[in-house]
């Protein structure tokens, strides 16, 4: 049975938490375990997220390097290997004009927007007229030694 004089909080209704600032029979009291002066002893005392304590952060001390081009121009890449995979799956056929659009309906690029780059790796034997926006110079020799052209599209 319980009295007035014998409550107690329910069992873990109570967190067994440090008491600071209490008086000097708690042994926390004074300075409440702040320490003497300085700004970390004062109330509403905030520190910034990365300061080390007047050490040169980390964020200062780590080397900046590097240059990233803003004027730098992304292609899509296409091998003439793949123009051939295309012609032998008879997506395209022989004497084809193959330009960005064409390559965008057959899923093989994935923007009309980005410009497309055709590199020289593999072989092409069917003639295909060929315009992109840059071509590397096997690729060309490639294209115009099986019989097409490559043009460079504006």
């Amino acid at each position: 049975m319980k009295h007035i004089g014998n409550i107690s909080p329910s069992k873990g209704s109570v967190k067994g938490i440090k008491r600071i600032g209490r008086g000097a029979g708690s042994g926390h009291g004074g300075t409440s375990t702040r320490g003497h002066k300085g700004h970390s002893s004062r109330s509403g005392f905030k520190q910034k997220r990365n300061f080390e304590g007047g050490q040169m952060p980390l964020s200062r001390r780590l080397p900046k390097f590097g240059f990233k081009n803003p004027f730098r121009i992304e292609y899509q890449e296409i091998n003439v290997a793949r123009l051939q995979e295309l012609v032998d799956n008879n997506k395209i056929h022989a004497g084809d004009t193959v330009n960005i659009e064409i390559l965008r309906n057959l899923g093989v690029v994935r923007s009309s927007r980005i410009p497309v780059k055709i590199l020289g790796n593999g072989d092409l034997t069917a003639k295909l007229n060929v315009t992109a926006a840059k071509f590397t110079e096997s690729a060309k020799g490639k294209i115009e030694q099986a019989g097409g052209t490559a043009v460079i599209d504006e």
